[in-house]
């Protein structure tokens, strides 16, 4: 499937809210996204589309050598086609041409099909947060790759 990556801007919210709530249970709001686009100077966020139609993003913070990823989503209808792999090597290319050394993220221990992808991707574990998420107390798997 033929994708292409660019920034994310306010201009793309609507989609990147709908995405948001078609995939996850705690979704971020507008307002959080437009916050990170505007005010957090750490904040690089990307879409990914198809057709000229966004069907994923990916977001992260560049603090200092280390990037963390915030939130990673492909719409329901297009996963299971390695797009959430793409971007995610998008997300680590452009984490690396800004100078970080190592790239985080936190998953729900029961997301077998992310952790799958990372560990693909060369991350490892590196620790559990207790009852990270507020929606069901699941904890977090953290996990880490040198880039």
């Amino acid at each position: 499937m033929n994708v292409s990556f660019r920034f994310m801007t306010i201009q793309d919210l609507d989609r990147i809210v709908e995405i948001e709530q078609r995939s996850f249970t705690l979704p971020w709001s507008r307002s959080s996204f437009h916050q990170e686009l505007t005010n957090n100077p750490y904040a690089r966020y990307i879409v990914m589309e198809h057709d000229g139609q966004i069907i994923g993003y990916c977001g992260m913070w560049l603090v200092m050598d280390e990037a963390h990823i915030t939130n990673i989503a492909v719409l329901p209808e297009f996963r299971g086609k390695k797009l959430g792999e793409a971007l995610m090597k998008q997300a680590m290319a452009l984490a690396r041409e800004e100078g970080t050394k190592t790239m985080t993220l936190e998953v729900r221990v029961s997301n077998i099909v992310a952790q799958s992808l990372y560990r693909k991707l060369g991350f490892l574990n590196g620790g559990i947060r207790k009852r990270y998420y507020s929606d069901n107390q699941e904890d977090a798997l953290v996990m880490w790759v040198n880039l």
